[in-house]
């Protein structure tokens, strides 16, 4: 059986001499592991198109549960990130995410989008890394069904004064309200309003917020904890990326 998808690129390993194990995130699919019979060779017609963070069109070939690929042509390259090492790595912390997240087998569009929207951003240096991370991790959060609560405080019921987020609940409650609710994230200065944007916003608008200086360390900081909290894992990649920033 022969099936056509678009493809994202998460992850390769090198198998033998000259094949690669992909894992991709497809449009129709959803998450699926595929081998690429000769994609190390230098005269491989799929080599690029079988690059981690590339995402392609490929024509994949279905046996017993097992695919590999038949044809691939690039879509988008993603070449900006091939040529900062913060990039890539910051990418590829996406791509874990969203190998982690997705369920193998089931299709998840949204997700793919934004993968590909969040990589398309970082890939052209659109805005600031963190605000890209900030925003893919509390989009991922809502996409994978850990939508936080940010509405009214979830002990008094009213607006949040200064603002935080319950890490264990993912709930926000008031500064005061909160010191029983265990670990949280402050959520002050503007946090709060731009964190409620990105899980409301269109799908690709999601990075249209603005944002002051202070306000976004404290939503990347929140935004990331509470990824890790969900993940129950820590990621080697956004470790790497931290190191080199």
């Amino acid at each position: 059986m022969f099936q056509t998808v678009n493809a994202l690129v998460l992850r390769e390993v090198r198998y033998k001499e000259a094949d690669r194990i992909l894992t991709l995130l497809t449009d129709t699919e959803g998450k699926l592991t595929v081998k690429a019979r000769g994609a190390l060779r230098k005269s491989s017609r799929t080599a690029a198109a079988t690059q981690q963070l590339t995402c392609s069109e490929m024509t994949l070939f279905g046996n017993k549960g097992r695919w590999t690929v038949n044809e691939a042509t690039v879509r988008e390259p993603f070449s900006g990130l091939r040529e900062d090492m913060g990039r890539f790595a910051l990418g590829a912390y996406f791509a874990e995410c969203m190998e982690a997240f997705s369920v193998e087998d089931q299709p998840e569009p949204e997700l793919l989008q934004l993968g590909l929207n969040s990589l398309y951003a970082l890939s052209r240096n659109l805005y600031p890394q963190e605000k890209i991370k900030a925003a893919f991790e509390l989009r991922l959060m809502c996409l994978s069904g850990y939508a936080p609560e940010l509405g009214r405080c979830a002990v008094c019921g009213k607006e949040p004064e200064d603002p935080v987020l319950s890490l264990e609940r993912g709930q926000v409650c008031c500064f005061d309200c909160g010191r029983a609710s265990g670990e949280s994230a402050s959520l002050a200065g503007g946090a709060l309003d731009a964190a409620r944007f990105l899980c409301t916003a269109p799908p690709k608008q999601f990075l249209s917020f603005r944002i002051g200086d202070d306000a976004l360390l404290k939503l990347s900081d929140a935004a990331e904890r509470y990824l890790l909290r969900r993940a129950e894992r820590g990621f080697s990649t956004l470790d790497y990326w931290k190191r080199i920033r």
